[in-house]
């Protein structure tokens, strides 16, 4: 079979199970099995595909067909310019969490960490999943040390398995939210299950693990708990960030200040809270 007869057919059958991105899908799937970019697959629309090539495709475009989403059919994911390994067992990084980074990135160079370049900033990553946040924060920022908390160990192997792919020195702790460590840290990340139960889920989120999406009848039931953990802490972090629906804001913000955080800026998703002294 010729690549051209493969997308050709592998796009009508994704069509026909009404995945929105059929002709995109099946261009990336292509692009893993035969080890090529798109510019070259586009290019050589006459070039052979082996048996065992068709045979490997088939079995994914299956997966795919059925709505499981496409990182975990490909076993790997981007998240800020990156590629991080995932399974069925984490969420996939959404684009939105990047702004996690973003404001980390604004909260350092303004200076908010310590009174010095020489100050190391320790970072705890909260619900960690694959280590995206976590790990990133360590690539993009000098002076940190990150600490992945996950309560999940299926999770916190994935974690693991990315630390050892960006051949970084970060521990990976399971428990349920803080409760398993007692050092102190500067900052959380903190994208924990925010989704009401009950919420009408789209069906490739069907896939995803629910431990990770549910946060109890209004969705903040996890943040509530975090928050709990943080009050009784003799050590507490400068500054909590935390994603959430828009309209979760209000409440969450109420949540935090009981615990003794005030809100220090809103962007999209993600509130940035900070210790009031």
């Amino acid at each position: 079979m010729t690549i051209s007869e493969w997308l050709s057919q592998a796009t009508s059958l994704l069509k026909d199970k009404d995945v929105q991105t059929a002709s995109l899908d099946a261009i990336i799937l292509l692009e893993d099995c035969v080890l090529k970019n798109r510019a070259w697959i586009l290019a050589h629309p006459e070039s052979q595909l082996s048996s065992d090539q068709v045979a490997s495709l088939k079995k994914l475009l299956n997966r795919r067909s059925l709505h499981e989403p496409l990182a975990y059919v490909r076993g790997k994911a981007e998240f800020y310019g990156r590629e991080f390994v995932l399974s069925p067992a984490v969420l996939q990084p959404r684009p939105e969490s990047e702004t996690f980074i973003q404001l980390l990135k604004e909260l350092s160079g303004n200076g908010l960490f310590g009174p010095n370049a020489e100050h190391v900033v320790r970072i705890a990553d909260v619900g960690a999943g694959s280590g995206a946040l976590g790990i990133t924060a360590a690539l993009e920022l000098p002076n940190c040390q990150v600490e992945l908390l996950e309560v999940d160990p299926k999770a916190a192997e994935v974690a693991k398995i990315n630390v050892d792919k960006f051949t970084l020195n970060i521990g990976v702790t399971v428990g349920d939210l803080l409760a398993a460590t007692e050092r102190h840290f500067d900052v959380f990340l903190c994208n924990l299950p925010y989704v009401p139960d009950g919420y009408q889920i789209n069906r490739a989120a069907t896939y995803e693990p629910q431990l990770a999406i549910f946060g109890g009848s209004d969705g903040l039931e996890v943040y509530r708990r975090l928050f709990d953990q943080v009050q009784k802490r003799t050590s507490k972090p400068l500054f909590i960030l935390t994603e959430s629906f828009a309209s979760q804001h209000e409440v969450l913000n109420k949540i935090a200040r009981q615990a003794g955080y005030s809100l220090l800026k809103t962007d999209d998703f993600i509130q940035v809270f900070q210790l009031i002294t």
